[in-house]
């Protein structure tokens, strides 16, 4: 049976434009936040196969996506090359001894090694296999080698990345050592979710913005494009989506290239650009402002522009980042249902 989402990224002909949102499955759902509690922490739970399948599947059933995403953190990557992770009420994730020498980084695991202890995510993308309805694809992901290295050279979220960036202009060597390292990880996580089962994977670079435009693809989009390329000679059917958040200038300066299939679109760019600039080359995925979320009405008014603007030819619905956990459940459901009206073909 043909998978809506997949036949999209692909740019073959749907009934209807498919939809999914980021971080769909979570804090904004409560049947989400009682697994949550039962789980003990989110660590729990994404080590848990049975929780993360559970919450994996839910807003299919309660908010009507076309796509599940798989329920994991991008940290767990740098937690199993070997870094100390915490997640802290209210300050979020933290790594107790941050990346700051090639000491540190030589002392990580590296390449499959690294990959083949997450085990946890596999097994949960096993399950999933198992219980998803067959016309529902399955997305796999990661976080993108730049934000990755963030995290593990600033220990926790930041929102001046002066330490990591002191790095990228005091010791660009050193920096370049940690993106290949991770890219190597990467590269190997990515290819073992396939082979558990994912559909498509997505590559998130959710701290791409903290780049300076020119120097955008030295430091993370030539290690994505890496990444993309190597899923794509091992599996060429299998759709790779590229998430950059909040790289506008780097689009209109034409600085995208790669083999992948699907180009996600942050709230912060047109979509008329993103389309002049790579529809031709690229389905595009997105842009809604998820903050639109909370009002039923400017939804509505947002999805039907974009669909005027992409006419359902070369295009998945998203936000143009993750949905808000206080965000009305009736709302989300209000999204998914405007979406589908629209573009029904």
């Amino acid at each position: 049976m043909s998978k809506i989402f997949v036949d999209a990224c692909l740019r073959k002909e749907t009934p209807y434009t498919p939809v999914w949102m980021m971080r769909q499955a979570g804090r904004y759902l409560p049947e989400y936040m009682e697994v949550r509690a039962k789980a003990g922490n989110f660590l729990n739970l994404c080590h848990n196969p049975e929780m993360a399948c559970e919450v994996t599947i839910q807003p299919l059933d309660i908010v009507g996506v076309d796509a599940a995403i798989l329920f994991s953190d991008i940290l767990v990557i740098p937690n199993e090359m070997g870094m100390d992770l915490e997640f802290i009420k209210g300050e979020g994730p933290v790594f107790h001894k941050p990346v700051k020498t090639e000491e540190d980084v030589d002392a990580l695991l590296s390449g499959e090694e690294a990959a083949d202890k997450l085990t946890y995510v596999y097994d949960t993308i096993k399950l999933l296999k198992q219980k998803l309805p067959e016309d529902k694809a399955l997305i796999g992901f990661t976080g993108a080698p730049w934000t990755l290295a963030t995290y593990m050279i600033e220990g926790q979220g930041t929102k001046t990345y002066n330490i990591c960036k002191k790095m990228m202009y005091s010791n660009p060597e050193l920096l370049h050592k940690i993106l290949r390292k991770v890219t190597e990880v990467v590269k190997y996580y990515m290819i073992k979710q396939i082979e558990a089962g994912a559909d498509v994977v997505q590559i998130f670079d959710s701290w791409a913005a903290a780049i300076e435009p020119g120097r955008y693809d030295e430091f993370s989009w030539k290690y994505m494009v890496e990444i993309a390329e190597y899923v794509k000679e091992k599996y060429p059917e299998i759709p790779v989506i590229m998430f950059p958040k909040g790289v506008s200038a780097f689009i209109n300066m034409g600085g995208v290239y790669g083999n992948f299939d699907v180009f996600g679109v942050d709230w912060g760019t047109p979509m008329a650009m993103a389309k002049e600039k790579l529809g031709e080359k690229y389905v595009l995925q997105g842009n809604m402002e998820p903050c639109r979320l909370y009002s039923k009405e400017e939804t509505t008014k947002c999805v039907e522009a974009i669909q005027k603007t992409m006419q359902g030819e070369g295009h998945i619905f998203n936000l143009g980042h993750g949905i808000l956990p206080d965000v009305p459940v009736e709302n989300a459901i209000h999204f998914v249902k405007e979406c589908q009206r629209v573009s029904k073909k």
